[in-house]
């Protein structure tokens, strides 16, 4: 039992601590005058830049919350929507605190102000991203064919194939076995994981039953057309970053949602991120940290801000 309780521990803070020093990593490796610099930069930066940065994010959240009702129909579920948007932005928050937990304490949002047993809310979560990994996926590969060589290289400079291909093979082995165990066994705990694990297929498999799918991928392409004009429109901010290429755009893009699974919302790993692919491209080091620095911070403190009094609402206010 204390194993446990120290793995989930080592869970939370892990990601965390990787987060506190990548961003002390980042700060420390600049010179005093770059620091003033990336400031000053911030400083600077065109308010209306950020604020339509804002509202490209709020009608990409507004969009996935209105798609998650069309996942819950086919199960006989309509939440309402502000509901289901208190739900999603309560997610975001939770992320920025212990990573990958939004998924599951959106599910549990919905549980409370729509009565959607979690499980079955979780599922539909799974689908989403299901759906979002689709998405992402077509998004690398038109960066891929737009900045064919560059990003080819960048990704053979930081990765390792033989390693991945290990490691891939490993968790496929372990998959098999545990799914073999998880169908055969009459253990009570493996029982109640194999009915969790219904309730969460019949949530993914909503996403093949549902009625309105026209309007599921048009919201799955607007959520995506957002997300990348949110991150656009932020080099407006940055005078060496103005002008630049859509390739590369999306290029840094399909990196920096990568760096932001990394550790607490992308706490240090964005940032440096947008440094190594910006300079890859032959950009100033200044750009890519001005850039990082605005779009992680804004963003950041959105989801804080708009997440946190979501949460309240869902976990303080409703219940009382």
């Amino acid at each position: 039992m204390a194993y446990k309780k120290a793995l989930k521990t080592l869970k939370i803070l892990l990601p965390l601590a990787l987060g506190v020093f990548l961003m002390w990593y980042w700060l420390g490796g600049m010179t005093p005058q770059e620091r003033i610099d990336l400031w000053n930069t911030i400083k600077n930066a065109d308010p209306i830049w950020i604020i339509l940065s804002f509202i490209f994010s709020i009608l990409s959240h507004m969009s996935r919350a209105y798609r998650w009702k069309f996942m819950l129909e086919p199960m006989g579920y309509e939440p309402k929507f502000g509901n289901s948007l208190a739900a999603v932005m309560t997610g975001y928050f939770a992320n920025t605190f212990v990573l990958r937990s939004g998924e599951v304490l959106r599910a549990v949002s919905i549980q409370r102000t729509d009565k959607i047993p979690f499980e079955k809310a979780f599922g539909t979560v799974v689908s989403e991203r299901i759906a979002d990994l689709v998405m992402l996926l077509f998004i690398m590969i038109t960066a891929v064919i737009l900045q064919s060589t560059a990003l080819i290289d960048l990704f053979k400079e930081k990765a390792n194939p033989i390693s991945s291909i290990i490691s891939l093979a490993i968790l496929l082995i372990i998959g098999i076995v545990g799914l073999r165990i998880l169908k055969k066994s009459s253990h009570p705990f493996i029982v109640k994981v194999r009915e969790f694990g219904l309730g969460v297929l019949e949530g993914v498999k909503s996403i093949l039953s549902m009625k309105k799918n026209a309007a599921f991928i048009f919201h799955t392409l607007f959520i995506w057309a957002m997300y990348i004009a949110m991150f656009w429109i932020v080099t407006l901010t940055v005078p060496g970053l103005q002008g630049i290429s859509t390739g590369i755009t999306l290029a840094a893009f399909v990196v920096g949602a990568f760096a932001m699974s990394a550790t607490n919302a992308g706490m240090g790993a964005y940032p440096i991120a947008m440094v190594t692919v910006f300079s890859f491209f032959g950009y100033n080091e200044a750009d890519g940290n001005a850039f990082g620095s605005i779009i992680w911070g804004t963003q950041t403190i959105f989801n804080i801000l708009i997440g946190g009094i979501c949460a309240l609402y869902v976990f303080v206010i409703r219940r009382r």
